[in-house]
């Protein structure tokens, strides 16, 4: 077992490389150095430790097992780019609890190969939210599924709770059991979206639809104020539509003069029960 605890700051000092990070607007790019990494890492715990301004991703979870973490706090300025928080990658069994991060990218990003995931209670903001990807960017990539997201408050970031796969994927793979539940978004920008068209470049390659399957996704008692009038966005792949999507007691309003509204694109089986606000949208 590994342990790491303390309360002690890993300080990335990022500040002096992120104008180096050409990775939002290139594909090839030079990925800059993470601050903590674990790799093929089993029954891990980590405690109170806090880490600041990395230069890339604060922290990293490749091939982990039994990974556990609490009280963590992980801050970057907002406009810092690539400080994800906690990036996940082809791990299970993980835990991440009552912890605060904010920085300029994803607070916690699941990507490929990761299978029973819970990230519960976490303060997240400024950022991109929690996200599920980007998916289908590379070769033999793993499925997702079994992912629980609960008692989570998202504050002034880009999203809330995403899933986002690239067009033109090299093969099929899925992304299924999924649970996002009770949630308190505060001035997000996008609270619920699936994105199947993700591309943050200038250009990319659209030949073909998304591959990855998505299915089984639960948004359940999500709730408060979205900054922008588009609340819920589904916009899923016209190859492999979303399958069984549902949304239960979803109450998101909009500060500005209209109501808040939904967007659905190929989604198949799609389930609206409880309080819907923004209204249910049509496909």
């Amino acid at each position: 077992m590994l342990k790491l605890t303390g309360g002690g700051t890993f300080d990335g000092q990022g500040a002096v490389s992120w104008p180096f990070n050409k990775c939002p607007m290139k594909k090839q790019c030079q990925v800059l150095p993470t601050s903590l990494k674990f790799v093929h890492t089993t029954n891990t715990r980590v405690r109170g430790i806090r880490s600041v301004n990395s230069k890339f991703f604060h922290i990293a979870l490749v091939g982990c097992q039994n990974f556990w973490a609490t009280n963590l706090r992980i801050t970057a300025p907002a406009d810092s780019p690539n400080t994800d928080g906690i990036h996940i990658d082809r791990s299970s069994g993980v835990s991440i609890h009552n912890s605060l991060i904010g920085t300029g990218d994803d607070c916690i990003s699941v990507g490929q190969g990761n299978s029973q995931v819970i990230l519960k209670n976490i303060r997240c903001g400024p950022g991109h939210g929690i996200s599920v990807g980007s998916l289908g960017r590379y070769e033999n990539e793993e499925n997702v599924q079994g992912l629980l997201v609960k008692d989570c408050i998202f504050s002034g970031t880009e999203n809330g709770v995403r899933i986002k796969t690239w067009e033109n994927s090299p093969q099929y793979t899925s992304a299924t059991n999924m649970t996002f539940q009770n949630i308190i978004m505060n001035q997000v920008s996008n609270p619920i979206i699936i994105d199947q068209t993700y591309c943050p470049y200038t250009s990319c390659d659209r030949q073909a639809p998304s591959r990855v399957k998505i299915s089984d996704i639960t948004f359940k008692d999500i709730r408060g104020t979205s900054a922008t009038p588009v609340a819920v966005t589904l916009k899923c792949s016209k190859g492999v539509p979303c399958r069984n999507i549902n949304l239960h007691n979803v109450q998101l309003k909009y500060n500005g003069l209209v109501p808040t509204t939904s967007t659905c694109s190929n989604v198949q089986a799609l389930m609206f029960t409880g309080v819907q606000f923004p209204p249910p949208c049509s496909l």
